[in-house]
């Protein structure tokens, strides 16, 4: 089985190399570069194997995106705390949404309505909630999603697909990715959000698709790596009307 690798960030802006790749479940470090080739040089080197091959990397690659802890502490709030990080944030918050299914959404009678084949007319749908983002969106506020879809998509991407449309009544900008070019792309199947570019909330999810956590993550490098995805995704991504209409002209 491959590994599960993220992708931390580069020494060079041009050609992407010497960089720093980082094993998610073993925490492992995993960095590519020139080889030392220099007869030498490489006389100097202790505990050399065979089986190795020294590489050379700036100082800046390892102090800049390298882990700062051997041991990563999660800094893990409750969902009540993570609702308020959308009222208290200055500028942006941002989402890239990477699952095939949340369970929330199946617990609603709108995914009822969805998947009985009726048309679902999302005013006054969750009012509170909707009230809150159109309050935000009025003081100046930035609201958006990357939703990554399955080709064929699943039924909850084809619900959320139609549920962009409230979403977009109260001024969120809503895109959509296929995963194929997501995964041609390098993005983590990570599902988070960003606000202002400086705080990430990475969602934990069980084995039954339920959301039971959100990790926080502060430390500049590593939410450097999750502005990187966005604006990779930004980049590649459409407008949900657009991607819809993709949907509808296959579908004829």
């Amino acid at each position: 089985m491959p590994r599960r690798l993220r992708f931390n960030g580069t020494g060079s802006g041009v050609n992407g190399c010497p960089s720093l790749h980082e094993d998610l479940d073993t925490g492992e470090v995993i960095v590519h570069g020139p080889a030392l080739t220099d007869p030498d040089d490489i006389a100097q080197l202790r505990h050399l194997n065979e089986s190795e091959v020294p590489i050379v990397v700036p100082r800046e690659l390892l102090v800049d995106f390298g882990p700062k802890e051997a041991v990563h502490a999660a800094t893990v709030i409750g969902l009540d705390e993570f609702d308020r990080l959308f009222t208290q944030f200055e500028h942006t918050a941002w989402r890239l949404e990477t699952r095939r299914r949340y369970a929330s959404d199946e617990l609603t009678s709108t995914y009822a309505q969805f998947m009985r084949g009726e048309s679902v007319n999302w005013e006054g749908v969750d009012a509170e909630w909707c009230a809150e983002r159109r309050e935000q969106v009025a003081l100046g506020k930035r609201f958006e999603r990357v939703r990554i879809v399955d080709n064929p998509p699943t039924a909850g991407q084809l619900y959320l697909l139609d549920n962009a449309r409230r979403n977009s009544a109260v001024g969120e900008r809503i895109l959509n990715l296929w995963r194929e070019d997501a995964d041609r792309l390098g993005l983590p199947s990570e599902d988070f959000w960003i606000f202002d570019s400086r705080l990430v909330a990475l969602l934990k999810f069980d084995d039954a698709d339920n959301l039971v956590g959100v990790e926080l993550i502060t430390q500049p490098a590593a939410v450097l790596r999750y502005a990187m995805v966005r604006d990779a995704a930004l980049h590649h991504a459409g407008p949900y009307e657009e991607f819809a209409a993709q949907l509808t002209a296959k579908e004829d």
